[in-house]
């Protein structure tokens, strides 16, 4: 229904736990290239647990490798820490292209800038922590964007 990208995610546990959430949701987990750890990391099959391999899985040697392959009418949305708008005010739509950067650098901002209306930032207290988990802002947007679609599951 989704497509979840992890644009250079350099932490096992990250990659694994969106592959479970993928999984959980119908989602397509896109990994880009370089990755911090092999797939063959026991922290992602760990976190993936023994449905790893269910994953509905494809890894790409850059994001523009990805973008040329993507349906054309996809909507792509970037995460980002500087964003205005948050996920809430987002119309999502099957087949949408979720995108979050690496953990300790997040998505380049040249990207985010040239997509500024496609930018989303999940929303936090003032002068709390600066940024959230990568999985943990996984799962926030593509619940969101899954509630939008009001499955019946």
């Amino acid at each position: 229904m989704f497509h979840l990208v992890l644009v250079t995610p350099e932490i096992p546990h990250n990659a694994g736990a969106a592959g479970r959430l993928a999984l959980a949701t119908g989602a397509t987990l896109h990994l880009v290239r370089p990755l911090g750890f092999s797939l063959d990391d026991k922290h992602v099959r760990r976190t993936g647990l023994d449905y790893w391999h269910q994953v509905d899985l494809r890894v790409w040697d850059s994001f523009e490798a990805l973008r040329a392959a993507a349906d054309p009418a996809a909507a792509f949305w970037y995460l980002s820490t500087k964003a205005q708008a948050s996920p809430w005010q987002a119309v999502f739509q099957p087949g949408d292209y979720l995108v979050f950067g690496c953990e300790t650098r997040g998505l380049p901002e040249a990207l985010t800038a040239d997509n500024a209306d496609h930018t989303l930032c999940i929303p936090m207290k003032p002068g709390g922590t600066r940024s959230l988990n990568l999985a943990t802002s996984v799962a926030i947007v593509l619940y969101e964007a899954l509630r939008q679609q009001n499955p019946q599951w």
